[in-house]
């Protein structure tokens, strides 16, 4: 039950690190580079060692100074004593909860990596991330909305995207595992849609990567490494990449808890050429790259009113004020259609609504924007079902 908070599979880290190393390799092979890596999770400091080992292949003059903060107090004491043996400075790693006590305030980096844990809630430091999202906004870390009580992994998104470098210093980018949750969940206007749209309006998404399931040792949900950067190539510039890597996976000899599956070094490969190339690929006639605009996944929700009608079924007017003489809704007939941002939505309105309800109308002041990322949509595959005399032949 608990290996799963101290353990991230080690080849999910190997993707992680190849997909945050490998448009910089030119740069990392140079001699005596020297750059930052840092994990706010950092649990015994799995991230950070493997990031330090893939450095030294690419290029062992290059030095990585790695930074952590970790709340558990065993995992803490493990992560420091492993950093001591690499010759680390083991200042750099704080015991703490990063979400309410930011141990490294004002610090940036340039690799940030982390497997925050999935959908737990953040109540018992509601009081100081509240307080930091009102008083600071977006001088915080905070700034752009809180997710609801019950999952906090987007505030690490959050506090990852505040230690980002500064454009003008280089930049940063980083990788974060996810479950499904922060991809959809919550409406226009809530605060994982504001999040979101956070994220995709400032261009900061590279790619997001499916998982296949039963990956991790205490769940066997469906995960999504994000990678995000503000230093993006031009070529990715307004665009995000959607790698569906959930079939690439072999079968372990035996489970460990409930992970059954794992990525073999050709599945790692294959996955990290996917992402480097940053073309659309279909495989057998399944898309497993697809490359979207940033706005495609932003929509608008609109509200939708009908006109209330008296007994008689005369349509109710309004008597006084700025409804004098205008129509009053029907509260019962109010309903929302979400139109994306690349439609015009007056045509919408004229195609899919007012065919069916030509009385009815927008109430501009109820307008939202949203963004959402529905993975498995844009992955479907139709398979048309088989002939009804075949179900019938064999029913029979």
């Amino acid at each position: 039950e608990t290996a799963g908070e101290h353990f991230t599979p080690r080849e999910v880290i190997r993707l992680m690190v190849n997909l945050l190393f490998i448009e910089d390799d030119d740069a990392l092979t140079k001699p005596g580079v020297v750059r930052s890596l840092y994990d706010p999770t950092a649990g015994t400091g799995g991230m950070l060692s493997i990031g330090g080992e893939h450095l030294a292949d690419l290029n062992p003059d290059a030095r990585l100074v790695m930074y952590g903060q970790e709340l558990n107090p065993e995992s803490y004491a493990i992560c420091k004593a492993d950093m001591l043996i690499k010759g680390q400075d083991i200042a750099n790693i704080i015991q703490g909860n990063t979400l309410s006590e930011d141990g490294l305030p004002g610090k940036h980096f340039d690799y940030m990596l982390s497997n925050p844990p999935f959908g737990v809630e953040w109540k018992k430091i509601e009081k100081e991330v509240r307080k930091e999202a009102e008083q600071l906004g977006f001088s915080g870390r905070f700034g752009p909305g809180l997710p609801r009580v019950s999952d906090g992994s987007l505030l690490f998104l959050l506090h990852l995207i505040s230690k980002m470098a500064p454009v003008k210093d280089g930049g940063s980018r980083f990788g974060i595992v996810l479950n499904g949750s922060p991809l959809f969940t919550g409406g226009a206007g809530s605060g994982e849609s504001e999040i979101r749209r956070y994220v995709l309006e400032n261009d900061l998404v590279e790619a997001i990567i499916a998982l296949p399931t039963d990956m991790f040792y205490n769940t066997g949900i469906s995960t999504y490494v994000w990678i995000v950067s503000n230093r993006k190539p031009a070529r990715r510039k307004g665009k995000v990449q959607l790698i569906d890597a959930s079939g690439f996976w072999q079968k372990m000899r035996k489970s460990l808890g409930s992970k059954r599956k794992e990525l073999s070094a050709e599945h790692i490969e294959e996955i990290t050429r996917l992402f480097g190339k940053f073309k659309e690929v279909t495989k057998d006639g399944v898309p497993i790259s697809r490359i979207f605009k940033n706005e495609d996944f932003g929509y608008r929700t609109i509200t939708v009113e009908r006109p209330l009608r008296d007994e008689a079924g005369k349509v109710v007017l309004g008597a006084k004020g700025k409804q004098k003489g205008k129509p009053q809704p029907d509260p019962d007939l109010r309903d929302t259609e979400n139109v994306p941002l690349s439609e015009d939505v007056e045509e919408y309105f004229k195609r899919e609504v007012l065919p069916h309800a030509p009385d009815a109308w927008i109430d501009e002041e109820k307008t939202k924007t949203g963004y959402e990322i529905p993975f498995n949509r844009h992955f479907y595959v139709f398979k048309p079902p088989r002939p009804l005399a075949e179900i019938d032949a064999e029913l029979k």
